[in-house]
């Protein structure tokens, strides 16, 4: 037994400080002395010292060393093919006790991934040949594929995963997420599900956040709550917090509380959906409870987002209160108000900063996608790349209420009012939302049909009966002498929304998809 076996014991016992200090040594006596260590003795060194530095949470470090360590495995094989083994079948045990080529490219793109060097992580992992990807690499490339908006390879790698891991839950989210089809999901786990006893509720649950990735609240409600009356499934945690964030979403503040009370209850170590909890707590009055909860949850963890998104920050000044509600929803609040003041101030470039740093940390979804068109309509020059951006959030949720604003604003700059009204007659059909209702008033106003824009405006007003705009709409239109003088200037001012309402994430839009599927095993 030599040296570097005593070094590959300790690294198997978990025992990573003693490995990076006695790896280091190592290494610098072979720095200078080449010929202490073979170049495979050497490699294997780099890596176990990578790792203790990885374990140490030093990850541009450890990338560091873990590349050196590949550069060393180069040397290996040049050197193999140079100078061909006498040692027969002791060549290929060594070979074969070797650390993982493939493992060590895995862990860099981990460093790269942590460190937020996404693009370098995808090429690391691109480099590996697709039949040498193993599950967890291709699960890592698929979170980074769908991160960077590269929606067809993140579903290529997600459907490997399933491939190989059919009952890979957090790929399947990930797949119903890209807006493939629930019933073509649930086929891949139709072998699994039919050789495994008890495992039934499982095409339920994946209709159930198909439902939820739609926008469908109403139905994702229902199913979730059928899957939690079951016996079996019964008290189970995830499915509770789903349902509370389901709630949620659709606006249900009473029910999404008492659900992530009853899931807290069941797990008092529960951190995930937490910081929705407390901020709703914080919404009520309850500002006491969110400070205990906070407290609470960095006990149980400071690496988690949620404990740090429950501290409260009130200013005297503005007297705002300030509750996250998870890492998503931070940036989110954030993009709101800081790029609009930007906006409002001519700071296009910094609110331009600030959209496109949104965008990459959350990836390309409806609502990073919206807030970056919204800085993009504020500079003619990008005014195509913001159509685009919106056509792409318009697909993947045609309900997103902001969105929807956003490129009515457009069309209504571009003349463009047909367009207009089809846009914002498919959002109501599904919704009743008094700034989309207003919009449409004014593009009818454009086209000279006063009277279904009167109605318009009312049906906003008896949403919203303080919606001045609305009210100056339809004073407009009453001060006309007559119909054929009228005429309505629809500038920026006057088509934009707040979009206050738009957050709540829920509607029936995506409900005919699942006509042709309601046959899913029995599942109608």
């Amino acid at each position: 037994m030599n040296v570097i076996d005593h070094v590959r014991d300790m690294a198997a016992a978990g025992l990573h400080s003693n490995v990076r200090i006695m790896s280091s040594l190592l290494l610098t006596m072979s720095n200078n002395n080449p010929e202490l260590f073979s170049p495979s003795q050497k490699y294997q060194l780099l890596v176990y010292h990578a790792d203790a530095i990885f374990h140490d949470k030093e990850y541009r470090n450890a990338a560091c060393k873990y590349n050196m360590a590949l550069q060393q495995k180069k040397v290996l094989s040049k050197t193999s093919k140079v100078r061909p083994s006498t040692g027969g079948t002791a060549s290929s045990i060594q070979s074969q006790s070797l650390p993982s080529e493939i493992e060590v490219k895995y862990k860099i793109a981990e460093c790269y991934t942590i460190l937020k060097l996404d693009k370098d992580a995808i090429a690391v992992l691109d480099g590996i040949p697709s039949r040498q990807r193993t599950p967890k690499i291709n699960m890592m490339l698929a979170n980074l594929y769908r991160k960077a908006g590269q929606e067809r390879s993140a579903v290529t790698s997600y459907k490997e995963v399933l491939r190989q891991c059919p009952l890979a839950l957090d790929a399947i989210i990930g797949l119903l997420s890209l807006s493939v089809k629930g019933a073509e999901v649930a086929s891949m786990t139709m072998d699994v599900i039919q050789s495994i006893p008890n495992l039934d509720w499982l095409s339920a649950w994946i209709k159930a956040y198909a439902f939820i990735h739609a926008g469908d609240n109403h139905r994702a409600i229902n199913t979730i709550c059928s899957l939690e009356k079951k016996s079996l499934l019964r008290d189970n945690v995830d499915l509770l917090v789903s349902l509370a964030d389901v709630y949620f979403r659709a606006g249900d503040t009473k029910n999404s509380i008492l659900k992530f009370e009853q899931a807290q209850m069941l797990d008092p170590y529960l951190i995930k959906g937490m910081d929705v909890y407390g901020y709703l707590m914080a919404r009520e009055g309850h500002l006491e409870d969110v400070e205990v909860l906070g407290g609470r949850l960095f006990n149980i963890s400071d690496q988690h987002a949620e404990p740090w998104s429950l501290w409260i920050k009130a200013s005297a000044k503005w007297h705002i209160l300030f509750v996250a509600t998870s890492i998503e929803v931070v940036m989110r609040l954030l993009s709101s108000g800081l790029i609009d003041c930007y906006l409002a101030s001519n700071g296009i470039r910094e609110a331009m900063g600030m959209a496109n740093n949104i965008y990459k940390t959350l990836g390309a979804n409806a609502q990073t996608l919206t807030i970056l068109a919204t800085v993009c309509l504020e500079d003619p020059v990008t005014q195509e790349k913001a159509k685009t951006l919106l056509d792409k959030a318009l697909a993947q949720r045609p309900d997103y209420t902001k969105a929807v604003v956003k490129k009515a604003e457009l069309l209504s700059r571009e003349q463009k009012y047909e367009e207009g009204i089809a846009l914002l007659r498919n959002a109501l059909a599904n919704q009743s939302d008094c700034v989309l209702h207003r919009m449409l008033g004014d593009f009818l106003v454009a086209v000279n049909d006063y009277q279904e824009a009167m109605d318009q405006y009312s049906i906003a007003l008896s949403l919203d009966p303080n919606d001045q705009k609305s009210l100056e709409g339809m004073q407009k239109m009453e001060k006309e002498e007559s119909p054929a003088d009228a005429t309505v200037e629809l500038d920026g001012d006057d088509m934009e929304g707040s979009g206050e309402d738009g957050d709540l994430e829920g509607s029936d839009s995506e409900a005919a998809q699942w006509a042709d599927q309601e046959q899913w095993f029995g599942m109608q």
